[in-house]
């Protein structure tokens, strides 16, 4: 899960970029990277391992010239957390071309084969994102003009749709040219376009969250849609077309139970409404099947759950109480690539409130339990504050199958859901009780918000995946290159 942003501008964009960058920051903590372009048509380029503030200096932002650019912060989920792995990814042949990707591509050993024999290019990482970009620049050089039309520059997006497989949505740049936008044909990770009038003409941006478009002081205009390409001139021009056969929007339910900011909206969803909703449906589920327990207060694990558990709070008419301290200078647990470094992390990130906990029966809720490991140490610090009994809730099912599409889920193994049922889970992580969010409630609670939205990718909870193309080899495959083992 990485976040990304492209600007076409009338004025220097790297300003933009980085506070759209800040606001992203909670997709991707691994890696980030800025790429702008100046009037003489050279790139210039800034990335590297860390946090958006670490990666970026005033030396850095002074060289980051021009009025059109891209950014990135990186979630590795394919390839290795090498700095050699950061994006923007960019080649000189055709034009000189940059781009930026969101997602996972599930068939990239077949791209690279792909682009070593015929295409004779070579691939220097192990990312994805690479190959996808070299495909890109292989049909457009199929093109062979000097100026790239529109319909050209959808014919190339189009023949790279029929290409690649799997989870991306992308922004590249294409020297004297401009920028194109566009998204896999489920729609499966988000990216929104925005735009705002200076100078007399109108100016464009892109990004994962409607977040970096509010902080950047672009309007939101819509979400591209699942096989659309839109293209941006560095003039302002702006054209768009459907690149992909059958487009049929799936998103990734996992965007509005986790990932996403609560301030932004996706494909039509408040990120937030959608979180009360949530609440809303697991404390109805809560009050008809533990109709005989004592529940003394409601505590979330902050910060994602927050609101999902002040509903149930409310549904249950039970006090709502933050039992929890949470340290904003240390990253998101979920997404460290390193079950050592999860597991020490999170006595850094939480403290608890001891007189919130102390001789109470209090029910936790979290957005979701994936390895299990944060949820056992939550529960542990709980009991240690002196909690009487300790009930948990899910928002989310539980996840039993590896994510494919660019989430760091590799290995059913490493699921603590995989092969259990609810009790053997909830003895594994000490609690007393345990629920989890019904599938169909869950997806109800965001087509509340949408009712456009009639499928999503819930692969980590059914083991359908969307795309179509995933067999059991693939998935031994990738449990082999990216488990915890290989990571530390």
């Amino acid at each position: 899960m990485c976040g990304i942003v492209g600007i076409v501008s009338q004025s220097p964009v790297n300003q933009s970029i980085y506070d759209a960058l800040m606001v992203l920051q909670h997709r991707g903590q691994d890696a980030a990277g800025i790429v702008t372009v100046d009037e003489k048509h050279c790139f210039h380029l800034r990335k590297a391992n860390g946090l958006v503030t670490d990666v970026f200096q005033q030396v850095h932002m002074e060289r980051l010239r021009g009025n059109a650019g891209l950014g990135h912060v990186r979630y590795p989920t394919a390839g290795s957390s090498s700095e050699f792995e950061a994006q923007p990814f960019y080649v000189n042949s055709p034009y000189g071309i940059t781009l930026v990707h969101n997602g996972n591509l599930t068939n990239s050993e077949e791209l690279k084969e792909k682009l070593f024999n015929v295409a004779r290019r070579h691939i220097n990482t192990k990312s994805d994102s690479e190959a996808l970009l070299n495909i890109l620049a292989y049909h457009i050089d199929q093109i062979h003009k000097h100026a790239l039309t529109p319909e050209d520059i959808f014919a190339a997006i189009r023949a790279t749709n029929k290409d690649i497989r799997g989870a991306y949505a992308c922004v590249a740049m294409i020297i004297d040219h401009g920028l194109v936008a566009f998204r896999d044909p489920n729609g499966i990770r988000p990216l929104v376009f925005g735009k705002r009038e200076e100078q007399g003409k109108t100016e464009y941006m892109f990004a994962s969250e409607t977040v970096a478009l509010d902080t950047a002081g672009f309007e939101f205009v819509r979400d591209v849609q699942p096989g659309e390409a839109i293209y941006v001139t560095f003039d302002g021009e702006l054209y768009s077309e459907i690149c992909a056969d059958n487009p049929k929007l799936t998103p990734c339910i996992f965007e509005y139970v986790y990932f996403s900011r609560p301030d932004s909206t996706i494909d039509g969803v408040s990120v937030y409404a959608a979180r009360v909703h949530m609440g809303e449906r697991l404390g109805q589920k809560i009050a008809r099947e533990w109709k005989d327990l004592d529940i003394d207060v409601v505590i979330p694990v902050p910060e994602t759950s927050n609101d999902i558990a002040l509903r149930i709070a409310t549904v249950l008419g039970v006090p709502y109480r933050q039992g929890f301290v949470k340290n904003r200078y240390v990253g998101r647990t979920f997404i460290m690539p390193g079950q050592t470094q999860r597991v020490s992390a999170v006595r850094r990130k939480l403290n608890t409130i001891s007189s919130e906990f102390k001789g109470k029966n209090v029910l936790l809720v979290d957005d979701s339990i994936v390895r299990g490991t944060t949820s056992e140490q939550i529960v542990d610090m709980a009991r240690t504050a002196g909690a009487n009994k300790i009930y948990f809730a899910s928002a989310a099912p539980e996840i039993r199958y590896p994510n494919v599409y660019g989430i760091d889920m590799p290995t059913k193994h490493e699921l603590i859901a995989y092969g259990r049922e609810v009790d053997e889970i909830a003895q594994l992580i000490g609690v007393d009780k345990l629920i989890f969010q019904d599938l169909a409630s869950l997806e109800i609670s965001i087509q509340q918000e949408n009712p456009h939205i009639r499928e999503f990718d819930t692969s980590v909870f059914t083991g359908q995946y969307v795309t179509g193309d995933i067999s059991l080899d693939y998935l031994d495959n990738i449990a082999n290159q990216r488990n915890d083992k290989v990571k530390k």
